[in-house]
Order: structure tokens, then C-alpha cells, then sequence
């Protein structure tokens, strides 16, 4: 299977995702006027919460805790947006930019290590999933609101589905290397997060389909009268 190769993230790239993922929790502690305390911990919940739940569920050490380089890294990024949030808010278009692309990494980080664990392909669209908005699902629950994720908005846990969707078939019963597979899936997944931002896309709510039917049918009886 084209998944058992491994695919190596730069230590730098991940580090950035993990940058990154620490500066939106960190501004938005910082914007709603939270303790130092609350800046560290969001930060920790944005850059480190995918990866803590996703080592947890597939029963692994969690990397967070045994690399040396993620908590400081963590800490000091909670500090930077601590002392000079005003000026990071201004770059609001760049940050949103990066967020979209480190989704895409942390969807393929995920999906990746459930598939060389021997996970079935659900488990691996699932674990892809909960790396890539494992970190905004638990910042949520620290603010006490509803989940982003399940609110209509910009795709964010769709995006991570469909790209964790494609790298397990692609990557998997396909066996299509791993390489050109996973930097597909970073360009979806980041893509489809742009445009729905850009464009204003929100993700599927449910809906009434025998209610639908009946309102059509019944609009296409008026019309024939």
C-alpha cells in the first residue's frame, strides 16, 4: 500500500503549522480581554490540540509532550501575541491565509499516522478530521460556546473531510505515492478553506426532504392551474 511510506514533514513546516494553529487561539484569548493564563492556554489549545487529541484516540505517546521544540515553541508564541496583539490583528488576511494551509497540514499529518498504524480508511478520515479541528473544538470549550465546527460557516471541519477523505483512498486502496497524494490534499484542503472564506460558502445545514418535495410539488400544481 503506497501509505506505508512515510511522508517527512520538514521540522521547520510543522513547527509553523503549529505557529500558526498557537497564534489564532492566542489572539482570540487577547481580543476578549483574557489573563496571561488564558493567552497560554488557547495558544496551547490551537497549536497543540489536534495533535494531543489525535495521540490520544489512536493510544500513542503525545508528541506534544515528548518533543522538546512544541511547548516552548507554544509558549513563546502566547507571549508574542500577548505584548503585541494590536499589531498581529492587522495582519488578519495573512494569518487567514496560513490558517487554510495549516489545516491542510494537520489533516494530512493525521490521516498519515492513522494509516501507518493499520487503521480501516474510516479511521483514517476520522483521525485526519479530529487533528485538523481537534485544537478549535477544545479552544470552544475553554470560551464556553458552541463549536465553530458545527455552526454554518466557512468550511473548515468539511474541508478536512473531504482532504482526509481523498488521501485515504488515494493513498490507500489506490496505492498512489504518498508524496504527490499528501501535497494534493494540502492544496484542497487549503484551497476549498479560502474560497469558502473569499466567497462566502457556508458548510450543508440538514434539511427537510419530504417537506421540500411536498412545496415543490405543490408550487408545480399551482403553476399548472
Amino acid at each position: 500500500m503506497g501509505g506505508v511510506d512515510t511522508l517527512h514533514i520538514p521540522a521547520v513546516v510543522d513547527l509553523a503549522a503549529i505557529v500558526i494553529g498557537a497564534l489564532t487561539g492566542g489572539l482570540l484569548a487577547a481580543r476578549e480581554g483574557f489573563a496571561v493564563s488564558g493567552v497560554l492556554l488557547l495558544a496551547v489549545s490551537g497549536g497543540l490540540g489536534g495533535g494531543l487529541i489525535r495521540d490520544v484516540l489512536m493510544g500513542v505517546p503525545v508528541v506534544a509532550l515528548t518533543n522538546p521544540a512544541y511547548l516552548p515553541t507554544v509558549a513563546i508564541t502566547a507571549m508574542v501575541t500577548f505584548f503585541f496583539s494590536g499589531w498581529l490583528s492587522r495582519t488578519t488576511a495573512l494569518l487567514v491565509g496560513l490558517d487554510a494551509l495549516t489545516l491542510g497540514f494537520f489533516t494530512v499529518i493525521g490521516a498519515q499516522k492513522a494509516q501507518l498504524a493499520g487503521l480501516p480508511s474510516a479511521s483514517v478520515v476520522f483521525i485526519g478530521v479530529a487533528t485538523a479541528v481537534g485544537g478549535a473544538v477544545i479552544r470552544d470549550v475553554l470560551l464556553a460556546q458552541r463549536a465553530d465546527i458545527i455552526q454554518p460557516g466557512p468550511y473548515n471541519a468539511v474541508a478536512a473531510l473531504i482532504g482526509a477523505s481523498l488521501l485515504a483512498v488515494l493513498a490507500g486502496p489506490l496505492d498512489l505515492p504518498l508524496l504527490p497524494v499528501a501535497a494534493a490534499t494540502i492544496v484542497l484542503v487549503a484551497g476549498l478553506r479560502l474560497l469558502s472564506v473569499l466567497r462566502g460558502w457556508s458548510a450543508p445545514v440538514a434539511i427537510d426532504l419530504p417537506l421540500r418535495a411536498r412545496a415543490r410539488w405543490s408550487g408545480s400544481r399551482r403553476r399548472r392551474r
